[in-house]
């Protein structure tokens, strides 16, 4: 344990680094193994040095959520850029610049009006910009199916509008209610089968399609073939968290964020711990409420990291945790007296992140950096 982490002010967002490193590496072999390239998610840690520690790895290249995201990554060197959300086409001009700038930036979008408004924009620039069309592989968010007579269009059009069309992509978000290796290798199938069908009813229209880009953590790591796949995408890999280990995919010893937080007050008679860790620090976030096994707003360990038995953030004010465990009979005042620090494990590594302007990134002999995370948009 860090002396240092009984200095720092709290809640804090922490990083194990050796467990990030060992996250990275697992995810870059399981690519390498199938054959693809592994383009990182960067929207779970919004940060250079993360960032940086996947590309030293072997990435090639980066999605991002913002183009905030790809303006200060390319800055810092990083030039091969997806842009993985249908782009509005009020951001067109801001992608534009990127590009000209000497950015690889890749933009998608999943409709025709879509293809129309890229399309139309070139035209007035007297410009051009790589794009991939969207896949629905699983109904889970957005996305055009594989078999819809729009997909063919949207290619058309921007193909015949002077357009690189440089291929599909696709998320496979309806892994993350799944729980057992059979159940995510058979949507991994899916979401690789969806993904290459819609390239090959691209082809099959005389129309170029290069690229074949999936990936969701769940299916990244239980997929056993991706033939017809030239890329591979994920992103919470990188920290894991409560809603990775209920699909299976990961333990609670490989989780490396979590948040530094420290016992302010009691309520004896309820047994409960009083925090300084509320929902401005975890964030709102419930999602292993739908999963088998819900836990609150986060796991509580102690400050090395070992999980508490039974003992969950099961509430959350704005700056307030309440924290107790699953059967009564504890003595929460003298077992955790005011000032003890402890650290909480989150559902949602990207969500709990987004509280915070920086991590405290704690290295094997407990020296710590402060590593500087992005946000807005």
């Amino acid at each position: 344990m860090s002396p240092m982490l009984e200095t720092l002010n709290t809640p804090a967002a922490l990083i194990d680094i050796a467990r990030m490193q060992s996250n990275i590496t697992r995810m870059q072999l399981q690519a390498d193994q199938l054959g693809v390239r592994l383009r990182p998610h960067v929207k779970t840690s919004k940060c250079l040095q993360v960032v940086q520690a996947q590309i030293a790895a072997g990435a090639a290249g980066i999605a991002v959520s913002t183009l905030k995201e790809a303006e200060t990554f390319f800055k810092e060197g990083i030039s091969d850029i997806l842009y993985a959300v249908a782009i509005a086409p009020s951001k067109l001009s801001k992608a534009w610049a990127l590009r000209s700038a000497g950015c690889s930036l890749k933009i998608i979008i999943d409709s025709l009006v879509g293809a129309q408004a890229i399309v139309e924009f070139a035209r007035s620039r007297d410009c051009s910009f790589d794009v991939y069309i969207e896949i629905d592989s699983d109904h889970h968010r957005s996305g055009v199916r594989s078999d819809a007579p729009a997909l063919v269009e949207i290619a058309s059009a921007l193909h015949h509008g002077g357009i690189a069309l440089l291929g599909v992509m696709t998320h496979a978000g309806e892994s993350y209610k799944l729980n057992t290796p059979e159940a995510l290798r058979a949507i991994a199938e899916v979401e690789r089968r969806e993904c290459v069908a819609a390239a090959e009813a691209i082809r099959a229209a005389g129309l170029p399609c290069p690229e074949v880009s999936v990936g969701s953590t769940p299916t990244a790591l239980n997929a056993v073939d991706l033939n017809g796949v030239t890329e591979l995408r994920a992103g919470v890999y990188v920290f894991f968290d409560l809603v990775m280990h209920n699909t299976g995919v990961c333990t609670l010893s490989e989780l490396a964020l979590s948040v530094l937080t420290t016992v302010i007050g009691h309520q004896r008679e309820k047994g409960w711990i009083i925090t300084d860790s509320g929902w401005m620090a975890m964030s709102r976030d419930r999602g292993t409420q739908s999963q088998t096994k819900d836990f609150g707003y986060g796991v509580v360990c102690t400050l090395e990291d070992e999980p508490v038995e039974g003992l969950l953030l099961r509430s959350a004010n704005q700056e307030h945790g309440i924290a107790s465990f699953d059967l009564p009979g504890i003595d929460v005042v003298s077992e955790y007296p005011i000032g003890t620090r402890l650290r909480i494990l989150p559902n949602h590594a990207c969500a709990t992140g987004a509280q915070f302007p920086n991590y405290d990134a704690v290295h094997r002999d407990g020296s710590i950096e402060q590593w500087a995370r992005l946000y807005g948009w």
